[in-house]
């Protein structure tokens, strides 16, 4: 610190000037480093949001279609109540299919009970997750695939399973009505089909499902 000052002293500047140099320089390495900090702030937190968004994508982008099927798991009644109803059924085979299937675990249920078992689901992440639970489980009759459910052959299908929202049944009625065969059974989980008569209700309150004969 010593041959600091002397050094300074020997050069003949004027102190005054030294010291506002010396001042102006500590502020610029002072800005320097808070620019460094902010760059790095921003390049964590734009990071963090780009992960997010890929994230939350799947979950959010149906909502973006005409028809929206909102991800609710099944509680365990529900889906013993959608197994009563297949036990009851009187459709002329055992292919089933689970429109906006989520997690897949009404079609394992029933691929475990020996349905051909089908869902089809619009969030890539869940249908990626119900094919690892089918795998784990080695239930091989339970398939999935992302697919809009307006684009169903069901004329592949006797067994029709949807988890639906109020607003969306009437549009799902007239659906059932141009492309189910005969001899197929619907079974409406949480809302009824408005017109159609059921030919069961099996539970009550949000577990109840209603059954329906074409």
């Amino acid at each position: 610190m010593e041959n600091k000052n002397l050094a300074k002293s020997d050069c003949g500047c004027d102190p005054y000037l030294l010291s506002l140099v010396e001042t102006t320089q500590g502020q610029e390495s002072a800005v320097r480093k808070s620019n460094r900090t902010g760059l790095l702030l921003a390049s964590v937190t734009g990071g963090a949001a780009i992960i997010l968004s890929a994230v939350c994508f799947p979950f959010v982008s149906p909502a973006l279609r005409r028809v929206v099927l909102p991800y609710v798991p099944a509680s365990t009644q529900q889906v013993e109540n959608v197994m009563k109803a297949l036990s009851r059924s009187h459709a002329g085979g055992s292919k089933l299919i689970d429109l906006g299937s989520g997690d897949g675990r009404i079609v394992l249920a029933a691929g475990k009970k020996g349905f051909q078992s089908h869902g089809v689901e619009l969030n890539t992440v869940l249908v990626l997750y119900s094919k690892l639970n089918a795998w784990r489980n080695r239930i091989k009759n339970a398939t999935f695939s992302r697919q809009d459910l307006f684009k169903v052959d069901y004329t592949k299908y006797n067994n029709i399973v949807i988890f639906g929202v109020e607003e969306m049944m009437p549009e799902l009625e007239q659906l059932f009505e141009k492309s189910l065969k005969s001899s197929s059974q619907v079974i409406a989980c949480r809302f009824p089909l408005p017109n159609w008569k059921p030919i069961h209700v099996i539970g009550e309150g949000i577990d109840t499902v209603w059954v329906y004969e074409v």
